[in-house]
């Protein structure tokens, strides 16, 4: 059996993942310029420049589970190419802060429903054997955005006389229509057509295009699966028989964002000038972040089905703490940026082993079939509220005229480390290990 195609639906749907990426972080090139430009308030600057589009994000994964299940993976992971496009083309062009903010939502709500639809579906296509590594294709794919983006606004910096926060912007386009074109080819999910339309014949033919050794067999697997869950009834999301998973969800979600990730990636830039680098050394040590989060992600892709999600959750926190500990140091002892630097490195590799590659794998498996949709959506809301709240009060504690930590943001390090801390309980008193377990196989172990 071929399963090339298993692999090349798997990087396309990933592609999505590129995109989220390069939208979340390219906005801190243009955080400066736009406050200088617009001389909004600290609160409106955090709130509706720089939390915007996660506010967005917010209302895509809250909703996007309900079109991907009326409508299809496929139809959802279309039109979220489509928003992309035109967000990056309505901020580039904005002429003043609500315009800017209006389309930044726009991007924020695709990137919602993408990590509802993208996830779900590589999960869905995949083997036991391969679903963790193809799963994490689209963190890989977050993380080469995240990096390609920080690249983009060095070099675009500069050009244009002012304006090249709408070049930084409005360069997304490209990448965005090109994921579009490209999802034209993929195929529907052979589980939602068995689960949602009944539609067998389909089903079976894109699982021999994939390569699933036993058509029969998993096709059998997935009816059985789908009578064990329903039972004769509407089945509820909330009920005790998920209440297991959906904590696993919400915890897992919580956790990285308290790790404080998006902080950083966010005011990368403001964070490296607080500890003595200028303007354009930190864009450039910017970089050098997305760089080690890239090859760290490499890591972490080809660990996650050798080692599992639970062993790299437990290497990821160990290096959370210590390396958010010593950042938290360096900034209250004035340590200097070189090895306040190491550390922050430190910090992004740590997460890119752990909660970087396995949270959108681990949130995408745990949820039966017939409520898959609905689990990630909870779990991607989580992840995204926690984001949007933290993004929305950085400036009250960063920004450098009014903020409460303006002069040294050490305590901030210290309470993203006391989190991980936190999480390192929690994942030896809860976390299971779920790699190379089947789908149906998973519903059965955490919805006893």
């Amino acid at each position: 059996m071929n399963k090339s195609k298993l692999v090349q639906w798997s990087i396309v749907v990933a592609l999505a993942g590129f995109i989220f990426g390069f939208d979340t972080v390219v906005i801190s090139g243009a955080n400066q310029p736009i406050k200088e430009l617009w001389q909004t308030t600290p609160l409106f600057h955090g709130f509706f420049i720089m939390s915007m589009a996660l506010w967005g994000t917010v209302l895509g994964a809250i909703f996007g589970g309900i079109p991907t299940e009326l409508f299809g993976r496929k139809a959802v992971l279309l039109w979220v190419g489509i928003l992309f496009a035109v967000s990056a083309v309505g901020s580039a062009l904005a002429t003043g802060p609500y315009m800017f903010s209006f389309f930044r939502f726009i991007g924020g709500v695709g990137i919602g429903v993408s990590s509802v639809v993208a996830p779900i579906y590589i999960s869905e296509i995949s083997t036991p054997v391969t679903r963790g590594r193809l799963g994490a294709l689209y963190q890989f794919n977050i993380v080469f955005g995240i990096l390609v983006a920080f690249l983009s606004n060095y070099f675009l910096q500069g050009v244009g006389g002012g304006n090249d926060w709408r070049w930084m912007l409005g360069v997304l386009a490209l990448p965005a229509t090109i994921y579009t074109l490209l999802v034209l080819g993929v195929s529907e999910s052979p589980r939602w057509l068995i689960t949602k339309k009944n539609d067998l014949a389909r089903a079976r033919e894109i699982m021999q295009q994939i390569g699933v050794t036993d058509v029969a067999a998993e096709t059998e697997a997935i009816l059985r699966s789908n009578e064990h869950d329903s039972k004769g009834q509407t089945v509820a999301f909330f009920n005790r028989k998920h209440s297991r998973i959906i904590y696993l969800a919400f915890m897992i979600a919580f956790f990285n964002q308290l790790s404080g990730i998006n902080f950083i990636l966010y005011y990368a830039p403001e964070i490296l000038e607080k500890a003595g680098l200028a303007a354009k050394e930190s864009l450039f040590n910017s970089i050098a972040i997305g760089g080690v989060n890239l090859v760290f992600t490499f890591v972490g892709l080809y660990l996650i089905d050798r080692l599992g999600r639970k062993t790299l959750l437990v290497i990821g926190s160990l290096g959370y703490i210590l390396s958010l500990a010593m950042v938290s140091w360096a900034f209250y002892t004035h340590a200097g940026p070189v090895f306040l630097m190491s550390f922050l490195l430190l910090f992004i590799a740590a997460h890119a082993i752990g909660q970087g590659a396995v949270i959108w794998v681990f949130i995408s498996e745990i949820f039966p079939n017939r409520i898959r949709s609905a689990g990630q959506s909870f779990g991607a809301s989580v992840h995204w509220v926690f984001a949007a709240l933290i993004t929305l009060v950085t400036p009250v504690f960063l920004d450098s005229d009014n903020g409460i930590f303006k002069d040294n943001p050490w305590p901030i390090f210290a309470f993203f480390a006391a989190m991980m801390a936190l999480q390192l309980v929690w994942i030896f008193s809860s976390v299971p290990e779920t790699k190379g377990v089947s789908l149906e196989e998973l519903e059965k172990k955490l919805s006893a």
